[in-house]
């Protein structure tokens, strides 16, 4: 059995794209294929008995509610028969995009990057138990059920259910490993996108969230790789691309809306931030 547990991020957009579902059951004596290099990942979903994996060196025992991903470029082989009939779900899909493999003791560094990307990495535990299993299976179950629909039905239905079950994968993951730093942080970075216009400071900030103003700092540090006012900072200056973008709206005005108090000054930062003027930022888009 594998003592160690890992992330798989994604870092979107392009997002994770469906390809198949299926249900396998073995009996006393079967075995999952032995498979190499398959290109696609391979999401099994437990719903029966144990199933023996393993893929390259680390190895698995996974009964009722656990869930595995094999990667796609890895070797996946059966480690032992089954015991008993076992059942699970399997679920194919594809990712273009960069993906990783880190430990769950590493913190996520979501760039604030450009706002119209809308960039997010997904943190999917490669091995799990679901707490929600039952609703899992009816969820699965309802896949099976849509592949025997006409193809322009199933196609969104199908994208739909698979993105949910993404998102309880994902959000199980993280309550089983957010440190009381990392949920500080995100609490933090909540805070400041939906106040960023106000003048926050590491004092105000302290004040509203209950913790002391160098915790705060602390915790954005080990998270994200930098202090709040950094994060408040840089998270104005992308609302201010997207203004300038968005509206027509003189840089006065938008300095002043993103939490700058003075044109001139926010001129200064957005140049020495994007290379390049508000007024040029907002050229490079105009007819």
């Amino acid at each position: 059995m594998s003592s160690t547990s890992s992330l798989i991020r994604m870092e979107i957009p392009p997002v994770p794209y469906f390809i198949a579902v299926g249900m396998t059951a073995f009996g006393p004596g079967g075995q999952h294929p032995n498979r190499r290099n398959l290109g696609i990942f391979d999401l099994i979903w437990m719903v029966k008995g144990v199933l023996y994996i393993a893929e390259e060196d680390r190895q698995w025992e996974l009964s009722e509610g656990q869930t595995l991903l094999l990667l796609p470029d890895r070797f996946h082989y059966a480690t032992k028969p089954c015991d008993a009939e076992t059942v699970f779900y399997w679920i194919h899909f594809d990712f273009t995009g960069d993906w990783s493999v880190t430990e769950e003791s590493a913190a996520p560094v979501p760039p604030i990057g450009q706002p119209w990307a809308n960039r997010y990495t997904i943190q999917i535990p490669q091995y799990t138990a679901q707490p929600s299993s039952a609703m899992a299976q009816h969820q699965l179950q309802r896949f099976m059920d849509l592949s025997s629909e006409n193809r322009s039905n199933a196609f969104w239905n199908q994208q739909q259910l698979f993105m949910d079950l993404l998102r309880k994968l994902e959000e199980g993951g993280r309550k089983g490993s957010a440190s009381p730093a990392m949920k500080l942080a995100e609490k933090t970075e909540a805070y400041i996108k939906q106040h960023y216009q106000a003048d926050l400071t590491n004092e105000t900030l302290a004040e509203a969230l209950h913790f002391h103003p160098n915790y705060i700092v602390r915790c954005m540090k080990e998270a994200y790789h930098c202090t709040p006012m950094d994060y408040l900072h840089e998270y104005r200056l992308e609302q201010a691309k997207l203004m300038l973008i968005k509206t027509e709206w003189p840089v006065a005005q938008i300095a002043e809306t993103v939490g700058f108090r003075h044109t001139p000054y926010f001129s200064s930062c957005f140049k020495k931030y994007a290379g390049i003027s508000p007024l040029r930022f907002r050229k490079q888009y105009s007819s």
